[in-house]
C-alpha cells in the first residue's frame, strides 16, 4: 500500500523571492498524479491555527479512479482524530502536459496545479465549517515525491 504523508510545514522566506515550480524539473522520483492516486492510497496529516498549534489530526483514505484519460475521480474519506468523519470528492483534469484543474463541492471555483519533476504546485480555497461559521480558506499546497512512493505534502 503506498503512503501519502501529509504534513504541514510552516515555511518563512526571507526577501521576496518566489518559489517556481521549474527549479524542481530534474527531481526524481518524477511525480505522475494520475498514476500516483491510482486505486487506494492512505495519508495522514493535521490541522494547525496561524501559531502554529496543533487543532486536529486525521487519517484520510483515498480512491483514485479515471472516468477517462484525462479526468481523475478522488475520493476522499476523513476520519479525525475526534472521531468525526467527512469526505471530499476531487474531480481533476489535465488541461495540458503537467497542468490540472480540479473541483470539489467545498472548493469555491477551480484548483489549480502544475508539476514538475518529483513537485506539484496546488492552489485553491476552500469553504471550511467549524462551530457553525464558513470560513474561506486559501490553500498553497506543495505535494513532493519520495523514494518507496510516498508524498511529502
Amino acid at each position: 500500500m503506498r503512503l501519502f504523508l501529509g504534513i504541514f510545514l510552516l515555511i518563512v522566506m526571507a526577501g521576496c523571492s518566489k518559489v517556481e515550480i521549474s527549479q524542481y524539473a530534474e527531481n526524481k522520483p518524477e511525480l505522475d498524479i494520475f498514476s500516483y492516486f491510482a486505486g487506494k492510497t492512505t495519508g495522514w496529516g493535521v490541522v494547525q491555527n496561524r501559531g502554529g498549534k496543533l487543532l486536529r489530526q486525521f487519517k484520510v483514505t483515498i480512491y483514485g479512479s479515471f472516468p477517462d484519460e484525462n479526468t481523475m475521480v478522488l475520493d476522499e474519506d476523513f476520519v479525525w482524530s475526534d472521531g468525526e468523519e467527512s469526505k471530499r470528492i476531487w474531480t481533476i483534469r489535465k488541461t495540458d502536459e503537467g497542468t490540472y484543474e480540479g473541483t470539489a463541492d467545498d472548493v469555491v471555483g477551480i484548483a489549480q496545479g502544475i508539476s514538475s519533476g518529483n513537485a506539484l504546485h496546488w492552489q485553491y480555497h476552500l469553504n471550511l465549517e467549524t462551530e457553525g461559521s464558513t470560513w474561506k480558506i486559501y490553500f498553497d499546497d506543495w505535494m513532493f515525491l519520495q523514494p518507496d512512493q510516498i508524498i511529502i505534502n
